[in-house]
């Protein structure tokens, strides 16, 4: 059974750079799609990249301040967002595909096959 387990600071200031860890257990990270998707409060899931053996995709309108890595060694995917605003407080999860299709079809949670419990970010002064 795979397990996606996202965990960081749940409070982070204007300005500053998120950072968020997915820990996998259960599975491999060098296979399949990893993704970043994030749900602001009243709105809807909002795929913001992933990673894979093949390379790494961004949403463009994350482009110029969002970085996705791994460490193989630990199992982990990491998201660092900069220069956030308030606008970036959301629930921040973890999700693994089979397939990837970038953009507005990652969106819905059907087309992930493992999904993590989402951890909180709210970013106020």
């Amino acid at each position: 059974q795979v397990q996606l387990q996202e965990s960081g600071p749940g409070l982070v200031k204007p300005s500053q750079t998120l950072s968020l860890t997915c820990t996998v257990s259960g599975g491999s990270i060098t296979t399949n799609y990893w993704s970043w998707i994030r749900q602001p409060p009243g709105k809807g899931l909002e795929w913001m990249g992933a990673i894979a053996s093949s390379g790494i995709l961004y949403r463009p309108s994350f482009e110029s301040r969002i970085s996705i890595s791994r460490d193989t060694s630990k199992n982990q995917i990491t998201l660092r967002l900069s220069s956030v605003t308030p606008e970036d407080t959301a629930v921040y999860y973890c999700g693994r595909s089979t397939t990837i299709t970038p953009g507005q079809a990652m969106d819905s949670q059907r087309v992930y096959d493992y999904w993590g419990q989402g951890t909180q970010v709210t970013v106020s002064s």
